[in-house]
């Protein structure tokens, strides 16, 4: 007779807590959010129930609030409207423009809090691509001179972790050599290694109003079918002096966060994308889910594949629902 009985280390919430192997804290978080210009606005995002475009005084108040909550590491995006976009992305590296005035102006408030931000011309670019676009093609290398400029001009506010985000080839080298040239050298890269060209980002892109204007993404992210290429990536982003690893999106993609985790001695960021966020709330909102549990689920599903960073617009419920 066979004595073994897995279920007697699962017969108490006790044991159960005892044996257990993966646990998701706040301390594994990144709270992306939305900035907009002006003041004392709070704009719902019709397409992510529970996200919200915020002026930067209502962001240094819901940054606050999350830091109480435990949460202390926060990925700000620029919503910029199209009057300030154009094909070169000159609002990007504007010391006045509202994006760079609120980065120093939350440093100056918290100087506690991990501040990340997004290094790509898509918020910023007429063509919404997240590079330089001429005669219907991006451009690798003349993007990385505007990308360079935006790297610095954020560096400048005291940010904490810059995240480029446009998968050109030789950027994180690039955005390495000029940061460390300009004295910049405690800023880290997190890199986006292994992004897709996926169709989870949508509600993303209308939080931002940053949808390409012509074609697709397909010739600089990643095609959903290959894993090797992450490889090839990553290999690469850590040459070129990445401090962290990033795959996006998550839930699809929970095997490429493992392959990167085994291949590779950096801490491996995983992001959990608005399309992800927005089928659990939407199902939830109908009836069909537990959005509670089957949130905590999705991040530990992340944590258990391999990442040690989730960027998620879950982390300030999953903060309330841990205290």
């Amino acid at each position: 007779m066979n004595t073994r009985r897995p279920r007697r280390n699962r017969k108490s919430e006790a044991i159960r807590a005892m044996v257990e192997e993966t646990r998701v804290t706040t301390d594994d978080l990144i709270f992306p959010l939305f900035l907009i210009d002006g003041n004392n606005k709070k704009v719902e995002v019709a397409s992510m129930p529970g996200i919200f475009r915020l002026t930067a005084d209502l962001m240094l108040k819901e940054i606050e609030e999350c830091l109480k909550l435990g949460i202390r590491a926060f990925d700000v995006f620029p919503a910029v409207e199209d009057h300030h976009k154009d094909k070169t992305a000159t609002k990007s590296y504007d010391q006045n423009f509202f994006y760079l005035r609120a980065l120093r102006e939350i440093k100056k408030q918290f100087p506690e809090a991990c501040i990340m931000t997004d290094v790509a011309m898509d918020p910023y670019s007429s063509d919404g691509h997240d590079g330089f676009v001429k005669d219907g093609k991006i451009l690798n290398d003349e993007t990385l001179e505007i990308l360079g400029k935006m790297a610095l001009a954020q560096a400048a506010t005291g940010i904490d972790i810059l995240g480029p985000s446009d998968m050109m080839d030789g950027r994180v080298g690039y955005l390495r050599n000029i940061l460390d040239e300009n004295g910049f050298t405690e800023v880290s890269i997190m890199s986006y290694t292994a992004k897709y060209a996926s169709g989870f980002y949508n509600p993303f892109r209308d939080a931002l109003d940053s949808a390409p204007k012509f074609g697709d993404k397909k010739t600089y992210q990643m095609n959903p079918a290959n894993r090797s290429e992450a490889l090839i990536e990553a290999e690469l982003d850590t040459q070129e002096g990445a401090d962290f690893l990033m795959v996006k999106p998550a839930l699809a993609y929970l095997d490429v966060i493992r392959l990167l985790k085994d291949n590779s001695s950096l801490p491996i960021a995983a992001y959990n994308v608005s399309g992800e966020y927005s089928m659990i709330k939407a199902a939830a909102q109908k009836g069909w889910l537990d959005g509670d549990r089957v949130m905590k689920e999705t991040l530990l599903s992340i944590k258990r594949a391999g990442a040690d960073v989730i960027l998620t617009y879950f982390a300030k419920e999953f903060a309330k629902g841990s205290r």
